[in-house]
């Protein structure tokens, strides 16, 4: 799913609020927060990215992992990111200073670099107060070193103190500042040991690193087997359900107000369930992802989506991305998307994103978001700008069958006799 030379780069940073470190740490040292916390970006599609996360989470609920050494850095790179890079030029850049130097924004890039690649990350690391950037480069040498060379001349012309420049391969890592044998010889420093000690540590506090982003990716693969049989045999029950209430429906808008306030009741009653871990049912999950083919019980979604929530969000939107059938996914990959670009997690956005945007290239939603995403617009921007949902109410009226089309047109399978037109219906 990523492009081979993507526009736009992955991010992972942590939450804005600053961390002391202790007056007897070393001015090396400085503090990394969980991704949950953070700033996070990544391509897809050619151009989508993710980004900055959205406001900061409390301190009590932000894991921090003190970093100390190179080794420590290269140990938190993959729970930074979310999986372990191949072919990646990562950028760290760093906030405050000595004793109070944090890991404030970490940025990926897929190796070679695209043409102007790296030029827009600079406003943005002058925006959040970025002063010292760590450059690592994970690949062979003549992937990297270009990749490097380019990121260090950028970064020293727009004033940004480069601590380090690294290339990592085979458990070694090389640094492009150092000349020293003594402490950077030529075959380079093997850093996996002491690394672990930090990977162990973030595992203490529930992060996770895949193994690369293609384990990532495959983790929203759709279900197959015996799970997408009873989820296609469910959703086939529901939508002739629902083509003959339809049929025999005598009055269209009454039956709309009914089927927006049910759908919009099963959205929250499946936040609650995932929240306590529970896990929807075939012709529950089929249910809810026919409801949100309705713009209105989308956006209920939408407006429910808070920092105390996140967790349920994930689990319910990436569950339910995975079993539905492909023409209901665009809804519940749009705001699984929405939750881990907040979270910090834009490898997942974009993935997220990508499968919208293979059901249907023109869902609304999805190119909203990964606009915002291409164009580095944090997701606090947002804040205060999505209505409440009684301001929705006030805003849109009462519910009429005009509101019900866009999932009319998704009650036929692809091919049948009613499902010309449905492309245009459903792009919302």
């Amino acid at each position: 799913m990523t492009s081979d030379h993507p526009a736009s780069p992955e991010f992972s940073a942590s939450s804005f609020p600053r961390f002391p470190t202790s007056s007897n740490e070393s001015s090396a040292s400085f503090e990394a927060l969980s991704p949950s916390s953070a700033l996070s970006a990544e391509s897809s599609l050619s151009s989508l990215s993710s980004f900055p996360q959205s406001p900061p989470s409390p301190l009590a609920s932000a894991p921090r992992l003190l970093l100390g050494s190179t080794e420590d850095v290269l140990g938190a790179v993959p729970y930074l990111l979310g999986f372990h890079p191949t072919d990646s030029l990562v950028v760290i850049g760093l906030t405050g200073s000595p004793p109070r130097i944090r890991l404030h924004l970490t940025v990926r890039w897929d190796l070679p670099l695209g043409s102007g690649g790296l030029g827009q990350i600079v406003p943005l690391f002058v925006k959040e107060g970025v002063a010292q950037v760590i450059l690592v480069g994970y690949g062979l040498g003549p992937l990297v070193t270009p990749a490097v060379d380019e990121a260090v001349a950028l970064f020293r012309r727009s004033d940004l103190v480069v601590v380090d420049a690294l290339r990592v391969e085979g458990g070694r890592y090389w640094s492009y500042e150092c000349a020293r044998t003594d402490c950077c010889p030529a075959d380079g420093v093997p850093y996996e040991r002491r690394a672990d000690a930090v990977a162990a540590e973030a595992v203490l506090h529930g992060l996770v690193a895949l193994p690369d982003r293609q384990t990532l990716e495959r983790s929203l693969d759709p279900v197959t087997g015996p799970a997408r049989q009873a989820m296609s045999e469910a959703t086939d029950r529901l939508t002739a359900e629902l083509r003959d209430r339809l049929a025999r429906c005598r009055d269209a808008d009454g039956f709309a107000a009914e089927f927006v306030a049910d759908g919009m009741a099963r959205v929250r009653e499946a936040i609650v369930t995932y929240a306590s871990g529970g896990r929807l049912g075939e012709e529950q999950a089929a249910r809810l992802g026919i409801d949100l083919a309705v713009i209105r019980i989308r956006d209920e979604a939408w407006t429910l989506v808070g920092e105390e929530s996140h967790e349920a969000h994930l689990r319910l939107w990436h569950d339910l991305t995975r079993r539905l059938e492909p023409r209901f996914v665009p809804p519940a990959a749009s705001l699984l998307g929405l939750v881990a670009w907040q979270r910090g997690d834009s490898a997942l956005a974009g993935i997220a994103l990508t499968r919208a945007h293979e059901a249907n290239p023109g869902y609304s939603m999805a190119h909203l978001l990964a606009h915002a995403i291409h164009h580095l617009v944090p997701p606090h921007a947002l804040n205060g700008r999505m209505p409440s949902p009684e301001e929705l109410d006030r805003e849109m009226g009462t519910p009429r069958m005009a509101w019900l089309l866009p999932m009319a047109a998704l009650l036929e399978k692809p091919g049948g006799p009613a499902s010309e037109g449905a492309a245009t219906g459903a792009r919302h």
